[in-house]
């Protein structure tokens, strides 16, 4: 007969030993959660890290300057005698011609000075007509003996007198002719009146215009602008860009949507000492008459290069005792600095000349505690986010989403 447990006591062993597994459940729980927080601790101690390569830089280089646009030839026209201006007959923006008469000025002394030069010379012709025939009969009488030699030779040199300041008279009234002629302003060639100074009545000098303010201004500018000039102060660092076959494309800000091409002329072949900059000169063909003198432009270079030389972002240098640097990631996700010369820093860009190969992974942005041989994870940024540009515009931190 098979004994009976008390219910009493079967109630006790249960519970017992469900206390014992749950104890054990608890227990099992604790080593499983201790181990998990230590595998999250050692992972966390290791920092997150965004690679980027290093690339060859743009076959191409471009920078934008400001430009001025001048005429081809611009002509700042000055009186050449004192007066006053009779009358003007070519206001801004007129076409001329060469010769074309912009205004003529009223020298009422000049015209006096010239009248005088002219009785002089008229003077001076009659005295010298005197002094050839009296010359002439003295030779004539030279034969018979009537005159001395003495008086011969004198009547000569008096004829030869006469002749010189005739010749000096004449050459009086070519100068006060001359002056004569500054009386009327002409245009030195075929172009456009950009600038008119003058107003009828005001008086002018060899200076310019003097007018209520005493500040002498020239009277007219004349420009040929069927073909324009571009100068652009060129940075030393692009100066071997400058040379033949260059091409440029500038805008102007009356025309903001149209741009023109300007073909390279030539270079000043000097730095200015104070920008460390060279004037680049360029032509702009300007048939339409489109083009202003002393138009702001924006001029945008671009020529082809070839540059042995690698490009990595700037947010990736490290400055330290050790000089300018680089944070790499070896195959085994540690941490190797390397040195490196930078060629010279574009924007965001750095060209670096040697110290990095394409197979190099170059820790973008790094942080100031990582050091030699630090393990790292390499994660890649969220969709959206540029490695080159490290929350530039965005203005936050990479976050990574993955490991490798």
């Amino acid at each position: 007969m098979i004994p009976t447990v008390p219910k009493k006591k079967l109630l006790t062993l249960s519970s017992i030993s469900f206390g014992v597994i749950f104890l054990c459940y608890i227990f099992y729980q604790q080593i499983h959660s201790a181990e998990e927080f230590r595998k999250e601790a050692l992972e966390a101690s290791i920092p997150n890290v965004s690679v980027v390569s290093p690339e060859p830089p743009n076959p191409l280089e471009t920078i934008t300057l400001p430009g001025t646009v001048r005429a081809w030839y611009e002509a700042v026209i000055y009186a050449q005698v004192p007066g006053y201006v009779k009358m003007w007959y070519k206001d801004y923006g007129a076409e001329v011609n060469e010769g074309d008469v912009l205004a003529r000025i009223k020298v009422p002394a000049l015209d006096a000075e010239y009248a005088q030069a002219e009785a002089d010379l008229d003077s001076q012709k009659a005295k010298y007509k005197l002094a050839a025939v009296t010359a002439d009969r003295y030779l004539a009488l030279r034969s018979s003996h009537a005159v001395s030699e003495q008086s011969i030779s004198v009547a000569v040199a008096d004829k030869n007198s006469e002749e010189a300041k005739m010749k000096s008279a004449e050459k009086n009234v070519d100068k006060y002719k001359a002056r004569i002629n500054f009386k009327t302003i002409v245009a030195p060639f075929k172009g456009v009146v950009i600038q008119r100074n003058i107003n009828v009545g005001d008086y002018v000098t060899q200076e310019g215009n003097i007018d209520d303010s005493k500040t002498p201004s020239n009277l007219f500018t004349v420009a040929d602008i069927h073909k324009m000039r571009l100068f652009v102060s060129v940075p030393g660092t692009f100066a071997y860009l400058l040379k033949p076959g260059l091409t440029a494309e500038l805008t102007v800000q009356q025309f903001p949507n149209r741009k023109f091409v300007a073909n390279f002329l030539t270079i000043s072949k000097g730095f200015d000492l104070n920008m460390r900059t060279v004037i680049a000169e360029f032509t702009i063909d300007n048939k339409d008459r489109s083009l202003w003198p002393g138009s702001y432009a924006q001029v945008t270079l671009t020529a082809p290069v070839k540059k042995d030389l690698l490009t990595i972002p700037s947010s990736s240098l490290v400055f330290d005792e050790n000089g300018t640097q680089v944070a790499t990631v070896t195959q085994d996700n540690k941490v190797h600095f390397k040195p490196i010369t930078v060629n010279k820093i574009i924007d965001s860009v750095i060209e670096v000349r040697d110290g990095v190969s394409t197979s190099d992974r170059i820790v973008n942005n790094p942080s100031a505690s990582l050091l030699e041989g630090d393990q790292v994870k390499v994660v890649e940024p969220r969709t959206g986010y540029s490695d080159m540009n490290i929350s530039k515009k965005e203005g936050s931190k990479l976050e990574p989403v993955a490991s490798k």
